[in-house]
């Protein structure tokens, strides 16, 4: 079979069952989607393959739509499979009055009448292959119920359709498709069932419906999981078999957990879940750079890369075969209780226990490189992007600060932050009237003790009540004041720090003054003398 004609616009679809959450292997699949769309000038589809009317819900389709609305990749064209039954319905007669199909009134395929393939599974039930058309035709009219069944070629040559996947040689017959990550495929068509077109109630099965959709919106690639690859030699089958030449198709490799079993949330939690990550506080491009990096790689083995650079870089030459491994630490992505997240502007939304540093769903959560790729980009925001991100966790958590205040506090957390919650435990003092209680012996500085710490506190309230609460002047009166006091800088910096904030670890603590501003640091500094007294 020729392999199909690469064309300079592709279109490209994504296609998931509203059956779940978006998996973050579903989401790799519209990423990849998108970029080879978007590198090449194609067209994205989006379609909802919801035939599946026993499992799918609204809920399913909500968070899909959800997931893919925080990734904020557009899509082109939007369609619904189960809009489109007539349609399937319509390519599935085509292909039975071809004789490429055929009723099959036995209720099921078990008992005595049937044939098996090498590895004993079903084919085919030969008194319904073997019917007559008048009979077939007859028992249809009767009302008697049967499913339509593709008719799997068996013997020599007979399948005679243009183009063919079908290929006769050594004296059997073999389905052939190139795949543009794994090569060529090759299997036996004495391995393929005579799989249904149809069911007894007249709905289009999954093989049906995706591939009549495919041909009618003219899909040129199909880019999707490796979970599939076996499912496309009967997609090659009903293309050919409709009068289509099929689409060039390129399978992914599957996203694995560290012990190598494929992601299910059910065994490895809320981890796989795309909204988990958004509701961590992960930046969208970040995660699409982490996802990207999952089974693809660039020429030049670049990492941090915006989207302008994936969408510049990305090829499906470039998607490797091997599986990929999402280094998630499963015994905290699994354990405990899920607690419910706050809904917030801008698509984010942080979890209300993220407030409390000591809660074991942390970052360790999640692959370090994951983690290291979402800190890189929070960097390389501007500040006002990377402000206007912070400030709705923030106020989720509810946390009162402005607009203007959170833009002068950006700039001291930035390098300090790897995902957007943290802005919560590592500026939460800038944004309270009262401190949490802390220890008071955080308050001697090193090698000092408690009469030191007092001395120092003391006179840095009296500096501070007169001095400009702009850095240099804060640096020179607080260095001046510790030269008096005949103890070193850190020293003197240590208890106003910890007076201020509530603890040692903290931003630059000039530029932290200048940000609380006069009144409250004096008010934080008295508190801290009574502490000590």
């Amino acid at each position: 079979m020729p392999e199909s004609t690469p064309v300079s616009k592709p279109r490209v679809r994504f296609a998931p069952s509203p059956t779940g959450f978006l998996h973050v292997g579903s989401a790799r699949t519209f990423i990849f989607n998108w970029l080879y769309a978007r590198h090449n000038g194609g067209t994205m589809i989006l379609r909802l393959d919801d035939t599946d009317v026993e499992r799918n819900t609204q809920a399913s389709v909500d968070s899909i739509f959800d997931g893919l609305k925080w990734l904020n990749l557009n899509w082109d064209e939007t369609y619904k499979q189960s809009e489109r039954i007539e349609l399937h319905r319509k390519t599935a007669w085509a292909i039975f009055e071809k004789g490429l199909a055929y009723r099959d009134f036995t209720p099921a395929h078990t008992g005595d009448a049937e044939k098996s393939g090498a590895q004993g599974t079903w084919l085919f039930n030969p008194g319904a292959r073997e019917l007559s058309k008048a009979e077939s035709d007859r028992r249809a009219a009767a009302g008697e119920p049967f499913a339509l069944r593709f008719r799997v070629p068996r013997e020599g040559n007979m399948w005679g359709q243009p183009s063919s996947a079908v290929r006769f040689a050594e004296g059997k017959l073999s389905v052939h498709f190139n795949d543009a990550v794994y090569g060529e495929q090759v299997k036996s068509a004495t391995d393929i069932e005579d799989f249904a077109l149809l069911r007894s109630d007249g709905m289009p099965t999954y093989h049906l419906a995706s591939c009549a959709d495919d041909a009618d919106l003219h899909i040129s690639h199909i880019i999707r999981g490796q979970d599939h690859l076996t499912n496309t030699f009967k997609h090659v089958l009903i293309f050919e078999a409709a009068g289509s030449m099929p689409p060039q198709f390129a399978h992914l490799p599957l996203l694995v957990a560290p012990d190598g079993t494929k992601l299910s949330k059910r065994r490895h939690g809320p981890v796989v879940s795309v909204t988990t990550y958004r509701d961590a506080g992960f930046l969208s491009e970040a995660f699409i750079n982490f996802l990207c990096l999952l089974g693809w790689s660039p020429k030049d083995n670049r990492e941090n890369m915006s989207l302008p650079e994936l969408v510049e870089t990305f090829s499906l030459e470039g998607i490797n075969r091997s599986n990929a491994v999402v280094n998630f630490k499963e015994s905290l992505a699994t354990g405990g209780t899920a607690t419910p997240g706050v809904v917030i502007p801008s698509s984010i939304v942080i979890p209300s226990e993220a407030r409390d540093p000591g809660v074991p769903a942390s970052e360790e959560t999640f692959d370090p490189k994951a983690l290291w790729l979402n800190a890189e980009h929070i960097r390389g925001l501007p500040v006002e992007d990377l402000s206007a991100r912070l400030l709705p966790v923030a106020l989720a958590a509810g946390f009162k600060v402005t607009p203007e205040k959170m833009l002068r506090v950006t700039p001291l957390i930035r390098e300090r932050i790897k995902l957007l919650r943290d802005v919560l435990t590592a500026a939460d003092f800038f944004f309270v009237d009262q401190l949490p209680p802390y220890d008071p012996a955080e308050l001697i500085p090193q090698k000092g003790d408690a009469a030191m710490a007092s001395r120092v506190l003391t006179r840095a309230r009296e500096v501070l009540a007169d001095v400009e609460f702009k850095h240099d002047p804060l640096d020179q009166a607080l260095r001046a004041a510790a030269q008096e006091l005949g103890v070193k800088a850190g020293q003197m910096f240590q208890p106003i720090r910890v007076a201020v904030c509530g603890r040692k670890n903290a931003p630059p603590l000039f530029e932290t003054l200048e940000v609380l501003g006069r009144e409250t640091t004096l008010a934080r500094i008295e508190q801290a003398i009574g502490k000590m007294q």
